[in-house]
């Protein structure tokens, strides 16, 4: 965001171009002003008829093969929709009423006519027409401007009844096309219904879907119910298994071998023959006792044992298997291990039986719970063919809906839209533009003056203010000099002073002066340990008034007391001999070549004050400047004077500056705004850097304080000249010392 005091800064730079270009400004402008009032009497008298529609809500509004709601859906009536939401509907209609088919009937139907009696254009008829949206309404104002107030009234009620006529005409119309077209799509869309049927019931059967939902809550409970069942018969078949381990522990056989010897001793033929066998082992055990093995009897009773021994394995074979082998002492048992037997028996029995019981279990809980993941997925199947089946029943009886309504609306008579208000016959014409065309001449005046203004001053280049040429030079400024009023009058009159005026000589205590005196001093206070005693005062281009700052300069310092040397170098344009009212017929280009000397060709101007011409311009002024003969009378004339200014010509004139500059202190820079002009300050800034040259600092002459942003002067004015026996140097004005304080420091 810009500053309130960079935006001032813009606007007095502004004002001040104005200030400067007022007169081609003030000129176009009321010339401008002039032309636009003369253009006012030209226009003739017109009149303006108006008329008013309502509009409200169509009991359809047909979009392609689509309705918009209607009434009988919960749709508002007074307005109509758009197909925009940020759009007003009545826009649309506005486009309606002024295509160029509507109008074109109205032209034809009024024959109207244009101001040559050709017929009227559509282009000419659409310029004199106005549709405007009354704010906050539904009310369309359709106004027509014409010279004759009849023909007004009869093109506005013409156009509202053509319009309404036209749009009874287009609803029917498109109220049949697309009944016939919502009619042929009744047969598919019946088809779609039958078929998302069909596939809802497929889908149902194939899945042994009833009801999903209460099917899922149904499996969660029964899960539930599962759960807890396995866990008290995971409890009891932990009781019993234990049971079990602890009889096979006490019986020491597994289920099958307990199964085998409980058979066994349960069995009378294998415990007959068991107890034949161990009273045939007795015998034969005391037969021993008695008799040796050859015995007979000792071998009947071994024969008699064998063939008990294979009855009894023949027995055990019929009653447990052949393949089960069974040891001698499991044979018989006590009642005791009979009846641990018995009860491990039965304990493994159970255990069995809770075992496939908790499998049972397990398997028809993860059969609940491999429905229960399945059940999800069923139920967005079955949402999504419900769905398709919703919206082809939706689709089904809205488009049978719609071929009744249709049906209906074919045969109405009623628009979109109502006349509220006929134009009547406009008794007064309308104000009319005349107010507007001053105001638009007043406007484009004020632009063609500025724009005007803007352009002379991008086409001037010139430096036109102190803080230009400042901004430009970057140099010290070590003064300015206002621009007297005789000069500025004769500039105006484009005549050059016919009597040259050296201010410090001839008006002593003018403000120029003062400034002259600044001048010198602030060239006293540039460098405090070297004396400056030679300086050569130039400037970019010719006309800057270099000339007159080196006399004015020179008398000022020569009004100290010292002894100053004015020689002037320009021997192309030489001024100081009128500028002193001198004679040129010996000056410095004859001490250069030898033909005088420089004691017989200076001239005593003031006390302390010498001037030496130029002398005669010689062919070459160069090659005079440029020699050591010119190197020593320099040298010379800082050893017999005080101070020493050489005034040379301009740097783009001629190359004698640079060559003369090289033998002095320093150069004294002269810039004049309004003479020199951005491109020659640029190129004539690098001249001086390229070459090395000592630029003292500026000194900006012929400043013309109304041309300033800023006063200068006005203050320092306002208590001058000074009382008699004013002394410049006892000067203690407030205003004086700002001036050279900030002179002093480049800030002027």
């Amino acid at each position: 965001m810009q500053s309130r005091e960079s935006i001032d800064l813009d606007l007095g730079h502004y004002f001040l171009t104005l200030k400067r270009r007022w007169l081609p400004a003030i000129s176009i402008f009321v010339a401008t002003v002039t032309l636009s009032a003369l253009s006012t009497t030209l226009i003739k008298p017109s009149y303006e008829a108006k008329g008013k529609l309502l509009f409200k809500s169509p009991s359809f509004n047909v979009v392609g093969s689509n309705l918009l709601p209607s009434n009988s859906e919960g749709a508002e009536t007074g307005d109509l929709r758009s197909l925009v939401s940020t759009q007003n509907p009545i826009s649309s209609q506005i486009e309606v009423i002024s295509s160029p088919t509507l109008l074109q009937r109205t032209i034809n139907e009024l024959h109207l006519k244009n101001k040559k009696g050709e017929r009227l254009k559509v282009e000419e008829f659409e310029k004199a027409l106005t549709l405007k949206i009354v704010g906050g309404t539904d009310v369309l104002q359709i106004t027509y401007k014409s010279r004759n107030p009849k023909e007004a009234a009869a093109v506005v009620n013409k156009i509202m009844n053509l319009y309404l006529e036209n749009d009874i005409l287009t609803s029917r119309s498109e109220a049949e096309s697309t009944r016939q077209f919502m009619a042929m799509q009744l047969p598919k869309t019946q088809a779609a219904v039958h078929q998302a049927e069909v596939d809802l019931r497929i889908f149902k059967q194939k899945n042994n879907v009833i009801d999903l939902s209460e099917e899922a809550k149904t499996a969660v409970a029964n899960m539930g119910n599962l759960d807890s069942q396995i866990d008290n018969l995971k409890a009891e078949l932990n009781q019993v298994t234990a049971q079990t381990n602890e009889l096979r522990q006490k019986v020491d056989l597994n289920s099958e071998q307990a199964s085998t010897v409980s058979a066994l001793s349960q069995s009378p033929a294998v415990q007959g023959v068991l107890t034949q066998l161990q009273d045939t082992e007795r015998q034969l055990a005391f037969q021993r006792s008695r008799f040796v093995d050859s015995n007979p009897t000792i071998v009947d009773l071994e024969a008699k044992k064998a063939n008990l021994e294979s009855l009894l394995q023949k027995q055990i074979a019929q009653t447990v298997g052949s393949q089960t082998t069974v040891p001698s002492g499991l044979l018989q048992i006590g009642e005791l291990k009979q009846s641990l037997i018995k009860d491990f028996l039965q304990s493994e029995i159970q255990r069995v039986a809770l075992a496939q019981k908790l499998a049972s279990l397990y398997n028809s809980r993860s059969a609940y719970e491999r429905r229960t993941k399945i059940i999800p997925q069923l139920v967005q199947n079955q949402r999504e063919l419900e769905q398709r089946l919703e919206v082809a029943q939706s689709t089904y009886q809205t488009l049978l809906k719609k071929v009744q309504e249709l049906q209906v609306a074919k045969n109405k008579n009623t628009a979109n839209a109502r006349i509220i208000a006929n134009a009547l016959l406009p008794e007064k014409p309308v104000v009319g533009a005349k107010p507007i065309i001053l105001v638009l001449g007043v406007m484009f005046g004020a632009f063609l003056s500025t724009s005007s203004v803007l352009f002379l001053e991008l086409r001037d280049r010139s430096l036109k203010t102190l803080k230009e040429v400042r901004e430009v030079f970057g140099y010290t400024l070590l003064g300015v000099v206002p621009l007297s009023a005789s000069k500025v009058r004769s500039r105006h009159r484009d005549l050059e002073s016919i009597t040259p005026e050296i201010a410090v000589r001839d008006q002593p205590h003018s403000l120029t002066s003062e400034m002259y005196r600044m001048i010198q001093a602030n060239l006293k206070f540039l460098s405090s340990d070297k004396v400056l005693k030679t300086i050569l005062v130039t400037s970019a281009v010719p006309k800057e008034g270099k000339s007159t700052v080196s006399a004015n300069l020179a008398a000022a310092i020569a009004q100290l007391g010292r002894k100053v040397l004015l020689i002037d170098a320009d021997m192309r344009s030489s001024s100081q001999h009128h500028l002193w009212q001198l004679t040129n017929v010996a000056g410095l280009s004859e001490v250069l070549v030898g033909q005088a000397q420089f004691n017989n060709t200076v001239c005593q101007v003031m006390d302390n004050l010498d001037v030496l011409p130029a002398g005669v311009r010689p062919p070459n002024p160069l090659a005079l400047l440029d020699s050591k003969r010119m190197a020593s009378l320099v040298e010379d004339f800082s050893s017999q004077y005080d101070f020493v200014i050489i005034d040379a010509p301009p740097i783009f004139l001629a190359a004698e500056a640079l060559t003369v500059s090289k033998m002095t202190d320093g150069i004294l820079f002269v810039a004049r705004p309004g003479v020199i002009d951005s491109k020659s300050a640029d190129s004539a800034q690098e001249i001086l850097e390229r070459s090395g040259q000592n630029v003292l600092g500026l000194v900006v002459n012929g400043i013309v304080e109304k041309n300033e942003s800023s006063s200068y002067f006005s203050q320092t004015k306002e208590g001058w000249p000074p009382r008699s026996g004013y002394c410049w140097r006892n000067h203690d004005t407030q205003n004086y010392k700002i001036l050279q304080m900030e002179s002093r420091n480049g800030r002027l």
